[in-house]
């Protein structure tokens, strides 16, 4: 049983890789996760299958739960004997209300561990391009509350103090009370030309960042219609953001990217499409799942020492390949033929269970197999496929042309996603979605069948990127032009064609 215990945990200010090895560790062991709605989601995918997820979100006067009831949760939670995670955005005392927390927990009896976040005071400003101090222009700097506790009778603020005292003032949470803090500070001696900005949704794709003065900020904010989640800094550092912007600068930022393929394999091209900026949202329009049965893959594994010849067409071929030999007692000792791979990923799948594929296509599709093991297929050579249930039949057609003898054994299937059809048609309706990305035939079918009989027109809305001319051809099918196609029919290629489509490069 466990020792209950709950962790007071530290998001970050907003980009997922900000956040520190032991928050990831105490997520995943966690029995419960109570979050907020500034802890990316990607995080919660760290968590164990069977975790309880709780949402305590806020956001400005829209509270989900009480702070009180936060507090009692906890304890309760922790009174059932688990472990507890309460997952925040930010730092948990750095205006996290996690003291709150750690002295009810306290009067509990419960045992808590505090693990620091990245507060968005200094790491918001920084993706912005505005270091808080800087040699020569600002020595101190200040993290100040944008909005006071709405109970207590009077300000807290020493604004006769605070106005001039420190270089750099970083207000948290008070873009609501911006008209209420520019004129504090204009009255106690700030000069209304002082520099500032207003950066929205800090660390993240969405970054927006208004540079002001403190006298024109509350008008400037109004104007443009900023709303929460954002920050307040003002001193001279802000003018330093000309020449240290380095975030939004990136050749993808402001570029909203679908993302179709199976949730277990999209962040391989959400990570690499996310370093050049862009803000991607995964939709997997595909969900690779078991055969309905295994007997076929079974049987060729069971006397698999009279195949000549192996074929892999794809990573989760591999994946499901060696799952069933280890299933049946077996490893890599008992594969006696020689080994075909289609695409370098697949290859290096291969590699990681101690095979070198003998061949690897120039060409990563069916095509460029046949091309390539042409020489080296004789008749009545024994030729075993593990593939997706359905797939082009061309391999195995082409094979037993030469006089092989093809077994094409399903080794998995893809069924559509568990996506949220009318949320993402809404979405590509609305052109907030600028590309959309297809990374095999399945993803496009399975996406128009999520998205309903208008499926195709919601697409043609955003550019459209596939990752070769059998998944272009696909798409043209179904009515859906493709504005570029990846010359290698690989992740790295789809992104090469995609910094392409937009000049980068």
């Amino acid at each position: 049983m466990n020792q209950p215990i709950v962790y007071l945990v530290g998001a970050g200010p907003g980009d997922y890789g900000l956040i520190s090895l032991k928050a990831i560790e105490c997520i995943k062991q966690a029995d419960t996760i109570v979050y907020d709605r500034l802890a990316d989601d990607r995080l919660l995918d760290q968590a164990r299958p069977n975790v309880e997820l709780i949402y305590v979100g806020k956001a400005s006067s829209d509270h989900t739960m009480r702070q009180e009831d936060i507090n009692q949760l906890l304890v309760d939670k922790a009174k059932e004997n688990k472990i507890v995670v309460r997952l925040k955005g930010g730092d948990p005392f750095v205006f996290g209300r996690g003291g709150e927390e750690a002295l009810t927990l306290l009067a509990n009896g419960i045992p808590f561990e505090v693990v620091p976040g990245i507060t968005s005071a200094i790491s918001v400003p920084a993706y912005a391009g505005i270091p808080v101090t800087h040699r020569g222009i600002a020595t101190s700097f200040a993290v100040i509350t944008g909005h006071e506790d709405p109970t207590k009778g009077e300000s807290g603020m020493k604004w006769d103090k605070l106005a001039t005292a420190v270089d750099t003032l970083v207000f948290l949470m008070g873009v609501e009370n911006l008209p209420h803090i520019t004129a504090k500070l204009v009255e106690y001696g700030r000069p209304a030309d002082t520099p500032a900005a207003v950066i929205r949704w800090g660390t993240k794709p969405e970054q927006e960042v208004l540079v002001t003065t403190v006298g024109t900020a509350a008008g400037d904010v109004a104007a443009r219609g900023l709303k929460p989640p954002a920050i307040f800094i003002v001193g001279q550092v802000v003018t330093l953001r000309d020449k240290l912007a380095w975030f939004d600068n990136k050749p993808l930022f402001g570029k909203k990217v679908l993302v179709t393929r199976a949730r277990e394999q999209a962040s391989i091209l959400t990570d690499g499409l996310a370093k050049l900026g862009a803000d991607c949202m995964e939709a997997p329009a595909i969900k690779i799942v078991p055969p309905a049965s295994y007997e076929p893959l079974d049987a060729a594994i069971a006397c698999l020492q009279e195949y000549d010849w192996l074929i892999f067409t794809s990573v989760n071929g591999v994946e499901h390949f060696f799952a069933r030999m280890a299933a049946a007692g077996l490893d890599t000792r008992a594969i006696k033929a020689k080994v075909a791979a289609i695409g370098s990923p697949t290859a290096a799948r291969l590699k990681g269970y101690g095979i070198v594929a003998d061949i690897i296509p120039a060409e990563f599709r069916a095509e460029g197999v046949i091309e390539a093991l042409k020489p080296h297929i004789t008749p009545s050579m024994k030729v075993l496929i593990p593939r997706a249930l359905v797939a082009r039949d061309i391999l195995p057609e082409k094979l037993t042309e030469l006089g092989a003898c093809v077994n094409v054994a399903p080794a998995y299937r893809t069924v559509t996603g568990d996506t949220d059809g009318q949320e993402l048609a809404a979405a590509l309706a609305a052109g907030s979605i600028d590309l959309v990305t297809f990374t095999s035939s399945s993803t496009v079918t399975n996406l128009l069948a999520l998205l309903g009989q208008d499926g195709a027109r919601l697409v043609a809305k955003a550019k459209v990127a596939c990752i070769g001319p059998i998944t272009a051809e696909t798409c043209l099918t179904h009515g859906i032009k493709p504005d570029i196609i990846a010359e290698e029919y690989t992740i790295k290629g789809l992104i090469e064609a995609i910094t392409t489509l937009y000049g980068i490069g």
